[in-house]
């Protein structure tokens, strides 16, 4: 951490860089794909850390009252339930992803998640070389690509001499790039980097290991852009009252991963011109998100804003004290609430973002047109 920082900055980035719709029914699609590769931080992470190796303020993902929706016990997701890569896998007809540093027998069979809570778009040695690293987190984007050269070489495909494997692991493989982002402008909050900085490298960062996977056989490719991160009960509770939008969040910060996902989006187009063989879709999360906030019953919410595992108020989150921990305990109905922990989202709010994306237009080109593409090339 730089010196200029203070330690509460210090926490508040710790804290910040770890960026359900009670169990109802999912509409199911034919399976088209059987397998899917997923990317992304905390919000997308089906497990791959875990309580000693969580990022720092959220080191309790392994405790109750964490799982408890669906799962009925911590499974080292971020919610009290599923994500939405899980109702993605689910409305596709496929498993849930496991995670790959869990990694047991056939558990590949229908695909790998190599999202982990934490993750930075740009590589850690940026943060290292400005004197913003935190040890505990050093996973970006680049790191799980490494993970995915390494999964594809336990599928026998190590380069031109192995086509026949290699086009087996990416056929009718479904590629899902969850949010990622968030942490940068986190780790590098209190510094002298730029937000414009952040944006070009980790844009750039993204838009480097999309192409690479597209370049190795990727088709059929979905890609988040950031949620409007001012609206967490975080974000919520640190920022000047002064600092608020038309929905009552945190102005800067909402501004900020706009910029970013107009940014992303513009890179994509990019993408789709260099490959035009492939689909790829630009997953409107901050959209998606501001929609439900705008009109919370609409969905089913009741709090907008108030975490529902957490103390404090007015927002249900304090710095140092925070869910999973034996002094802190969840509210009745989890459905009612979007936000779960302060940072991450209930199960409830994940299935409504689920099915804004793949049923209620908030794709680009709709999550439609990416299915029949496949149903049309097989």
């Amino acid at each position: 951490m730089m010196v200029a920082l203070t330690y509460c900055s210090a926490i508040f980035i710790l804290l910040f860089a770890f960026a359900s719709a009670s169990p109802t029914a999912i509409e199911t699609h034919p399976r088209l794909f059987n397998k899917i590769y997923a990317f992304g931080d905390s919000f997308t992470d089906t497990g791959n850390t875990r309580s000693a190796s969580g990022p720092a303020g959220f080191g309790h993902v392994s405790d109750p009252p964490y799982g408890s929706t669906f799962f009925h016990h911590p499974t080292n997701r971020y919610s009290d339930g599923r994500l939405v890569i899980d109702f993605v896998a689910q409305s596709l007809s496929l498993p849930l992803l496991p995670p790959y540093k869990y990694l047991k027998g056939n558990d590949s069979f229908h695909g790998v998640n190599f999202a982990v809570a934490g993750s930075t778009a740009i590589n850690h040695e940026f943060y290292v070389r400005n004197n913003l690293s935190i040890d505990n987190t050093p996973q970006s984007i680049q790191t799980q690509l490494l993970w995915f050269n390494k999964f594809l070489e336990t599928q026998g495909c190590r380069g031109e001499e192995t086509k026949a494997q290699c086009k087996a692991a990416f056929d009718d493989a479904l590629f899902w790039v969850g949010e990622i982002g968030v942490n940068d402008y986190a780790y590098s909050f209190g510094s002298p980097i730029s937000a414009d900085t952040i944006r070009k490298l980790a844009v750039a960062s993204v838009t480097g290991v999309l192409q690479s996977l597209l370049k190795k056989g990727a088709k059929y490719m979905v890609v988040q852009g950031l949620p409007p991160s001012g609206c967490l009960a975080l974000s919520m509770s640190l920022a000047s009252v002064d600092d608020r939008d038309d929905i009552g969040c945190v102005r800067s910060l909402n501004n900020q991963t706009y910029v970013h996902s107009m940014a992303l989006q513009a890179s994509l187009q990019s993408l789709r011109r260099q490959f035009p063989e492939a689909v790829i879709i630009y997953a409107d999360y901050w959209n998606a998100y501001r929609t439900v906030i705008k009109n919370p019953s609409k969905y089913g919410f009741r709090e907008r804003f108030k975490a529902c595992c957490g103390v404090g108020e007015p927002y249900n989150f304090e710095l140092f004290t925070v869910c999973g921990m034996s002094s802190v305990s969840s509210c009745k109905t989890p459905s009612e609430y979007i936000n779960w922990d302060g940072v991450h989202l209930t199960e409830a709010m994940y299935k409504v973002v689920h099915d804004m994306l793949i049923e209620g237009g908030f794709t680009h080109p709709p999550f439609s047109y990416l299915l029949d593409m496949k149903r049309h090339k097989g």
